[in-house]
């Protein structure tokens, strides 16, 4: 098992409640970008911590970034005062870690919601996601981001684009480099916690669809519903609707 390395934290919402939730971004974003659900779960009475990952925001550098070694880290994670977090919150890379680290850890959260999750990465998506961090690392700049997600919210403008100044480009190209075979499938599988997907628009762009989905919904544990109009960032492109279902989720 990989190493795990100490992960820096960002938290919303009243440090004593008796609801913790952890929240995982995506493959070069940072802890700060998670801040809708922080934001609305800490109204909702939770106390919501986020991390930057490895490699990401102001995390350690490494050299391992397997699918693996961003789970030990998660997985290392507790909520302070409890032994289990009452729900982890994962987007794309950070829903495959997640999925990896509840698989192996039963324990370790009572719930899981994964965000349009990197399950299978391959082909098309694989080029999809390498040119979306190409673009990002040539501009990382507020003006480029505002421009090619003119209806983002000036948060996720500006922290967009810090994100992109503060990963390290080897580190998220290494990302796709050492998980050649990028498939959590069988993770997903083993799931033993009550599991939702809120998954992108297909007619817009997801890379949680197809064959992957009748899969991942084999396990009677997960559930799933789509946002329409979103892309892979749902909770950017609609925020409201992704809260909606969010909420939903959590009835």
């Amino acid at each position: 098992m990989p190493s795990p390395v100490t992960l820096p934290r960002y938290s919303w919402g009243e440090p004593t409640s008796s609801r913790r939730v952890l929240l995982v971004h995506g493959l070069g974003s940072n802890g700060p970008l998670m801040w809708l659900y922080g934001t609305a779960l800490a109204d909702a009475g939770w106390h919501a911590t986020a991390v930057d990952l490895r490699g990401h925001g102001v995390a350690p550098r490494a050299l391992d970034y397997t699918i693996a070694a961003y789970a030990a880290d998660i997985a290392a994670i507790a909520p302070d005062g409890a032994a289990a977090w009452d729900l982890v919150i994962g987007h794309s890379l950070g829903g495959a870690a997640a999925t990896v680290a509840a698989a192996d850890h039963p324990d370790w959260t009572r719930r899981l919601i994964l965000i349009d999750p990197g399950i299978l990465l391959a082909g098309h998506d694989r080029a999809v996601v390498r040119n979306s961090q190409i673009r990002a690392f040539a501009d990382p700049t507020e003006a480029a981001v505002r421009a090619e997600h003119p209806t983002w919210h000036p948060n996720d403008v500006e922290l967009k684009a810090l994100a992109a100044r503060q990963a390290s480009r080897w580190a998220v190209e290494q990302t796709s480099e050492q998980n050649g075979v990028w498939d959590v499938r069988r993770d997903a599988a083993r799931l033993g916690v009550p599991t939702h997907v809120i998954a992108s628009d297909p007619d817009v762009y997801s890379i949680f669809t197809g064959a992957v989905v009748d899969d991942v919904l084999a396990n009677p544990q997960v559930t799933m519903s789509v946002v329409t109009g979103a892309g892979h960032s749902p909770h950017r492109d609609k925020p409201a609707d992704t809260l909606r279902h969010l909420r939903e989720a959590l009835t």
